[in-house]
C-alpha cells in the first residue's frame, strides 16, 4: 500500500541520516574529558563523591530506565526517536533485567500506539495517500480522508499490540529491544538485524521472534482482509461516444498483497531497530553539538 510504502521512504531517510551522524562522531570523537587542557581557560575539576552505599549486586537497573521500581512505567524507557517518535521499549546498557509482565508489555504498547506524536503523523502520510489516490476505493473528500486515516491508525496499533503485547504475552517473549553499543557500524548493525529473528524470552534465554514473524503475518492478514477495500466498479463519460465505460477496480484484499504488506511491515520493523541500535550515539552527538552552540566563545 502507498501509504506503507511513504512511511518506509521516510523512516529510511531518517536511517541514512543517522548513519551520516554516527560516521561524522567517529571522524570527530569527543573530547576526552580526562586529558589536561593546555590552551584557554584551565577547566575546572569537581572530585567526584565516594559511593558511601554498597551497590547490591543481582539485577542491575537499566540505565535509560525508570529508577523507582514502583513507577508506572518501570522495566521500560521514555525515550523518543529523534526527539518525537516513541522508543519505550529500547532498552540501553541493561544486563541482567526484571522481565515485564503482561499487564506492563500491554501498557507500555498501548502508551506507544497511542502516543500523542503519532496522531499528526498518520495524519500526514493519510494525506499523502489520499493525493495519491492510494486505495482508490476509499474515495476522495473528507470522508475518503478518514477513512485512510483510520486505516493507518488501525494498521500500527493492530501490528504493535500483536508483535509487542499478545504474542509475548502468550509466548512468555520479551518485547524489549535491548541495545547492544558494542564494536563496529557492521557488528551492531547485523546484531540489530538479528533481533528481528532472535529474541530473548522472559527467562534471559534466546528464542526465534515468533512474536515478531507471526504476529507481524497475522497483522497483514488482519488489516489487508478486513477493513481495506474491496473490488468496487467505476464508471467513465465517454464524450465522444455518449456512454459511460465501466471500470474494474481489482480487491486489495488478495494473498500477494497481504504478503506485500507483511514483507513491508518486517522490513520497516528492521529499519527502526538499526535505528535505535544507535540513536544513543546520535542523541549523545546532537547534544553535544547543542551543548557547543551554547557555550560563549573564549
Amino acid at each position: 500500500m502507498l501509504t506503507q510504502r511513504t512511511a518506509r521512504f521516510f523512516v529510511f531517510l531518517l536511517f541514512a541520516s543517522s548513519l551520516r551522524i554516527i560516521a561524522s562522531a567517529q571522524q570527530s570523537p569527543l573530547p576526552d574529558d580526562s586529558k589536561p587542557q593546555t590552551q584557554g581557560t584551565p577547566a575546572q575539576t569537581t572530585a567526584k563523591p565516594k559511593d558511601t552505599e554498597p551497590k547490591v549486586l543481582g539485577t542491575p537497573v537499566p540505565a535509560n530506565t525508570d529508577k523507582n521500581p514502583q513507577d508506572k512505567n518501570a522495566g521500560t524507557s521514555n525515550d523518543r526517536l529523534f526527539f518525537a517518535l516513541p522508543n519505550f521499549l529500547t532498552i540501553e546498557n541493561a544486563g541482567q533485567v526484571p522481565p515485564l509482565t503482561s499487564k506492563q508489555k500491554y501498557k507500555v504498547v498501548a502508551r506507544s500506539s497511542f502516543d500523542y506524536v503519532l496522531y499528526p503523523w498518520y495524519g500526514f502520510l493519510s494525506a499523502i495517500s489520499q493525493a495519491e489516490n492510494s486505495e482508490a476505493g476509499y474515495g476522495q473528500g473528507w470522508d475518503g480522508y478518514g477513512k485512510r486515516f483510520a486505516s493507518a491508525f488501525a494498521d500500527g496499533a493492530i501490528e504493535n499490540f500483536l508483535t509487542g503485547a499478545v504474542f509475548p504475552s502468550m509466548l512468555h517473549q520479551d518485547p524489549r529491544f535491548f541495545q547492544s553499543g558494542k564494536g563496529g557500524i557492521t557488528q551492531r548493525t547485523e546484531y540489530a538485524v538479528s533481533r528481528i529473528f532472535v529474541t530473548r524470552t522472559d527467562s534471559g534465554t534466546s528464542q526465534f521472534n515468533y512474536s515478531e514473524i507471526v504476529g507481524s503475518a497475522l497483522s497483514a492478514t488482519i488489516s489487508t482482509n478486513s477493513y481495506h477495500p474491496r473490488a468496487f466498479i467505476t464508471t467513465r463519460y465517454d464524450p465522444t461516444t455518449g456512454m459511460l465505460t465501466y471500470i474494474h477496480n481489482p480487491s486489495d484484499r488478495t494473498l500477494p498483497n497481504t504478503l506485500s504488506v507483511w514483507g513491508s511491515q518486517v522490513g520497516y520493523d528492521t529499519i527502526t531497530i538499526v535505528v535505535k541500535e544507535f540513536w544513543p550515539d546520535i542523541h549523545r552527538k546532537l547534544t553535544h553539538k547543542k551543548a557547543d552552540g551554547a557555550m560563549p566563545g573564549n
